[in-house]
């Protein structure tokens, strides 16, 4: 039911060799390292919200208004009732949309749209708003539950939940048709609201994998709120570097890295040879493949800031937290340098399907006739789209992981214990590259 391949871009299509792009990305790590090692010396990220320039005050009065929140959360709860219509009564083929919409405009459609306008996840979630609405009916306070959040709980649900996603959507037996699909709804959902009504409407943002997965690259969005809760233009970097050390916040980072480069190996000649010549059912070769790449990125993490913290004299066990922060931008990265072409091309052909979830020839929203279209992108040009932003993900946490340093080590060894960082940058940066172009 839905194209799988996630790019169009391959190292034959490069304009420049594939071996001069590799080393060039290298190349612009070390260059940033050391310009950052001479010219950053004092930690500058997170501390500098309150100096951004306000949004303009009518749309800060707009997107503040309650009547405004409420139009946004209707909206989420009016697109999920339509893609409540083709998931519960369209016919289980290739032409309902259900599949192209809840992988493609909605996992896929996140990114960008958090990366210009910041959780959009939060204000859109109709389960956020059901738990809302049942809360109103009933008088009472929605950030109460029956007993308080677990501190020691933080991201762990939300990295539960992403890789369940992650595993039905890169693993999953069919998982592109509407039973499947809807059983992993109907199952997330019941746990997100029960979840909800045992720890009140707090639960959303550390146990909704979508929400968390939606704020952290909504951290690099140019708008941001002040601690009062005033609109603001922002240095994406304070926004990132403001995301604090929480229980489990480093399995979710790690998985969203992990699973896009399992993505990639996924789609790689050798591997799909391998799974078509071993006799193993796929589901099950495919889950050991990807748990094995996911333990891969997280033993290199925890080993590299684990050797980062010996030697600039952090506290142990903190290190891996306070950088946890650095990797999304690279994960960042990766989703849109593999997803590109897949929302890009799938999204147009899902938006056309949209029009007629039940397949019966409509045109409920005028985009039947719609074509697929490249927008006159190049392999070439999407090529090098997929190696720019890579590079950009990978010096921005580069970058992030600097400033933090600065302000986790002792001044003195700050340097020296960036080094281990640094390696583990260029490992993710080659490996990620021979992935994504490995086809």
């Amino acid at each position: 039911m839905l194209t799988l391949a996630h790019g169009i871009g391959g190292r034959q299509d490069l304009p420049i060799p594939f071996v001069a792009a590799l080393i060039g990305a290298v190349v612009a790590l070390l260059v940033s390292f050391a310009g950052l090692g001479v010219l950053w010396t004092e930690p500058r990220l997170a501390g500098a919200l309150q100096y951004a320039r306000p949004v303009a005050a009518g749309i800060r009065g707009l997107v503040n208004a309650a009547a405004w929140r409420w139009a946004v959360r209707v909206a989420g709860l009016l697109a999920a009732a339509y893609f409540c219509v083709g998931l519960l009564f369209g016919p289980d083929r290739a032409a309902n949309p259900t599949a192209g919409v809840f992988y493609v405009l909605f996992w896929v459609g996140l990114v960008p749209l958090s990366l210009l306008f910041g959780p959009v996840w939060r204000a859109l979630n109709p389960l956020r708003t059901l738990h809302l609405l049942a809360c109103a009916a009933l008088r009472r306070d929605p950030r109460r539950g029956m007993r308080p959040l677990p501190e020691g709980l933080g991201y762990w649900p939300a990295a539960a939940g992403l890789f369940a996603f992650t595993w039905l959507e890169l693993v999953g037996p069919e998982r592109a048709t509407l039973p499947v699909i809807g059983a992993w709804l109907a199952t997330y959902s019941v746990v997100m609201l029960a979840g909800a009504v045992v720890f009140g409407s707090g639960w959303f943002g550390k146990g909704d994998a979508f929400e968390a997965y939606s704020d952290l690259i909504g951290r690099l969005a140019p708008i941001g709120r002040n601690p009062d809760g005033a609109l603001t233009w922002r240095n994406p970097l304070d926004g990132m570097a403001g995301l604090e050390r929480a229980p489990g916040l480093v399995a979710l980072v790690v998985l969203l890295l992990g699973s896009t480069m399992y993505d990639s190996l996924s789609n790689a000649p050798i591997w799909v040879r391998f799974i078509q010549e071993s006799g193993i059912p796929a589901p099950v070769l495919g889950t050991a493949g990807l748990v094995v790449v996911i333990g891969l990125v997280l033993a290199a993490y925890l080993a590299t800031t684990a050797w980062a913290g010996r030697l600039g004299g952090a506290e142990p066990g903190r290190t891996a937290g306070e950088l946890a922060h650095s990797i999304v931008p690279i994960a960042v990265g990766y989703l849109i340098a593999h997803y590109f072409t897949l929302l890009l091309l799938e999204g147009q052909r899902t938006l056309a399907l949209l029009s007629d979830p039940l397949v019966v020839g409509a045109d409920w929203l005028g985009t039947a006739g719609w074509t697929v279209s490249a927008a006159g992108l190049s392999p070439a040009s999407i090529a090098m789209l997929q190696v720019t932003v890579i590079i950009v993900g990978h010096v921005m946490g580069t970058v992030l992981a600097h400033d933090r340093a600065l302000a986790l080590f002792p001044r003195r060894t700050a340097v020296m214990g960036q080094i281990p960082l640094l390696v583990l940058m260029v490992v993710y940066t080659v490996t990620g590259l021979m992935l994504l172009f490995a086809a």
